[in-house]
């Protein structure tokens, strides 16, 4: 048997697993403000008046206001210069203000008055009446075209090359939140894989995994989870229909959970079982395509030839080419934060240069229709002296978690 797989209970690990969060530290309102005048500073340089900034992950990222997206337009609106002002409904005002870290005046509409002409208002009483307005790049398009057509002297764009060029370089402690969050879930994974046994479901492994991010500090549970046997860890976000464990049988397991935000998505592939030559091969391909985006991300690189250096490991052992199948179907990696996936992607099209702070998955997976798929998914973030794992890679196939090492 795969050493570290097997041989234990959900009831046993559980009672072995505790709160990891201890010593992390929450965003302070410094760093929101500070945030706040790079997008500014961004906003000048780029002529725009003003940026809207809807609920979601970007009001959280600018503002700590932790508000989700519905039909109602909630958001904050951020000036080239001065305070940022908020749009609500007025009967949340006293909710909304009960979630800002940043404060600001809150202009409200009624449940039978348009939020898209008050939009307009409250630029005017900012003093902007003409000019580019950038609208935040997920809010949904009634949203932006309510504001176009109620405010049509407005040059609306995308806010994306403001919130992207803020969000997609982290800080000390963005990237300690999310080192944090990544080695809760190693753990979880560790745990995870000794409670397989002949016959275990889907079900059953994926309820364990969210109650052990809880136990570890994860108020939520599991982010997200994909737990795949056999054939099925070919496909790589599942199958309708997925079977239970049998002996031998590749486990595909992909998880995270959220640590103030920040999002952990760590994938361990194995054999519950003893692996075939056929399973060792793929294996290793899949490894020596993880390791070689790992090398090639340097500073000034394009975020492209990461992505094109495991895919030239997989074309090189005869997968592929390209997208194809047998090979790997889709990008390398993506960038990692408050979204689990957001900019920029290690994928051929993205030629955004690699800079210190930047923060990736790294998972080439390998898919095989008709047998199985191997992934390996760790994350790191670059310096400017390179590349730096939050997780090390798997082992090796048969001390997939390092207990030998």
């Amino acid at each position: 048997m795969t050493l570290g797989v097997g041989g234990s209970t959900a009831v046993q690990e559980l009672a072995k697993l505790s709160d990891m969060t201890k010593g992390s530290h929450p965003i302070s309102q410094n760093e929101y403000r500070e945030r706040i005048e790079k997008a500014q500073s961004l906003m000048k340089a780029q002529e725009l008046e003003a940026i809207y900034i809807n609920a979601g992950t970007n009001l959280y990222y600018y503002t700590g206001t932790r508000w989700y997206a519905s039909e109602r337009m909630v958001g904050a609106i951020i000036p080239a210069s001065g305070d940022v002002e908020y749009i609500a409904p007025a009967f949340e005002v006293d909710t909304l203000e009960g979630f800002m870290v940043i404060e600001g005046k809150v202009n409200t509409w009624q449940e039978d008055e348009s939020p898209y002409a008050l939009f307009g208002d409250v630029l005017k009483n900012m003093g902007i009446d003409s000019g580019k307005v950038g609208i935040d790049e997920s809010a949904a398009f009634f949203i932006f075209d309510g504001v176009r057509l109620a405010h049509n002297q407005f040059d609306y764009v995308n806010a994306k090359p403001v919130t992207a060029a803020c969000r997609m370089i982290k800080s000390d402690t963005e990237l300690s939140l999310l080192q944090r969050a990544k080695d809760m879930t190693l753990e979880v994974h560790k745990a995870a894989a000794r409670i397989l046994r002949e016959g275990i479901t889907v079900g059953e492994i994926e309820a364990f995994i969210n109650d052990a991010h809880k136990a570890v500090g994860a108020p939520a549970g599991s982010y997200f989870c994909i737990v795949l046997f056999g054939e099925d860890s070919a496909y790589p976000h599942g199958v309708k229909s997925p079977k239970a464990l049998e002996l031998n049988d590749t486990v595909l397991i992909d998880t995270g959970c959220q640590l103030q935000g920040y999002n952990s998505d760590i994938t361990r592939t194995f054999v519950f079982g003893k692996p075939s030559a056929r399973q060792r091969e793929l294996w290793q391909h899949e490894q020596d395509a993880q390791l070689a985006a790992f090398e090639a991300a340097k500073v000034g690189a394009t975020c492209a030839s990461v992505d094109r250096a495991a895919r030239d490991v997989l074309e090189a052992a005869g997968f592929g080419p390209g997208y194809d199948v047998p090979g790997l179907p889709h990008r390398t990696g993506h960038g990692v934060g408050l979204d689990i996936h957001e900019w920029p992607y290690l994928v051929l099209n993205d030629q955004t240069p690699l800079a210190a702070g930047m923060c990736f998955s790294n998972e080439p997976m390998l898919c095989v229709p008709g047998e199985f798929g191997v992934r390996h998914e760790d994350h790191f973030y670059m310096t400017n002296e390179g590349p730096v794992w939050f997780t090390k890679p798997a082992h090796s196939i048969d001390d997939p978690f390092g207990y030998e090492d």
